[in-house]
């Protein structure tokens, strides 16, 4: 997901890998609304579109559609087009890109926490949604024969445990981050054959009963099946629009 302002008006596009807190109980309220989550996460996804096209797309109400996008870019997460002109008059909308933090949750309110809440647990569906259906299609594939997409075991996974200070954890999070934009780069200089591939960062301590024997356990990587196309803070971020 890509995110922005901590106003109520939209701040002026950061500088590249900058990242931006999104503190603003209001901004954070637009952007836990379910259909809004659902209209950033298809434009991230599939590019720019208007709100009839994602209306039909997603099965909205194109009225309701319209005011979503319009709330999404008076924060600063979707914007028009401005190469729109040879669409005639309709309105071409798409996801800013941004580095967009959210606050830790011991600086959150009791109020900014149930957004956050409310927002995490659409966003966690959403993930899962959109990795269950990518394996779907590959065993689809499988099932019927279809010629072998050379993108079938582009599932790399790991799981491992690792002992660290709270300082040390942030440091690690901020190198993962590092390494995202390492390999992000304009359309113009990405080469044939590239697929946008979604990634996921999740980390979490173990129980305080935790005897330290399963931090000691070696990570294990696994590859599998097929990749999709569409969106981590202190908390959770969001490194593109989702």
């Amino acid at each position: 997901m890509a995110q922005e302002p901590g106003t109520q008006e939209a701040a002026p596009a950061p500088a590249p890998h900058a990242s931006t807190e999104l503190s603003d109980l209001a901004t954070l309220k637009a952007l836990a609304q379910p259909r809004r989550q659902r209209i950033l996460q298809h434009l991230t996804l599939h590019g720019p579109a208007t709100s009839a096209s994602l209306a039909r797309e997603l099965g909205l109400n194109t009225g309701a559609t319209s005011y979503h996008l319009r709330e999404l870019a008076r924060y600063g997460f979707v914007e028009e087009q401005p190469e729109a002109d040879g669409h005639g008059r309709e309105r071409w909308w798409r996801a800013v890109p941004g580095d967009r933090r959210f606050p830790p949750r011991s600086r959150q309110s009791a109020e900014m926490r149930l957004v956050m809440d409310e927002l995490n647990h659409h966003a966690y569906a959403a993930d899962l949604e959109l990795f269950e259906k990518a394996q779907a299609r590959t065993q689809t594939q499988t099932r019927t024969g279809a010629d072998e997409d050379p993108w079938a075991d582009a599932f790399p996974y790991s799981r491992g445990s690792i002992r660290l200070t709270l300082p040390e954890l942030h440091a690690f999070f901020e190198e993962y981050i590092a390494l995202l934009n390492r390999y992000k780069r304009p359309d113009t200089e990405t080469p044939d054959g590239a697929r946008t591939v979604l990634t996921r960062f999740l980390a979490h301590p173990a129980p305080d009963n935790d005897t330290g024997a399963e931090a000691e356990s070696v990570p294990t990587s696994h590859g599998s099946t097929a990749v999709d196309d569409t969106e981590a803070s202190h908390n959770r971020k969001a490194s593109d629009p989702t």
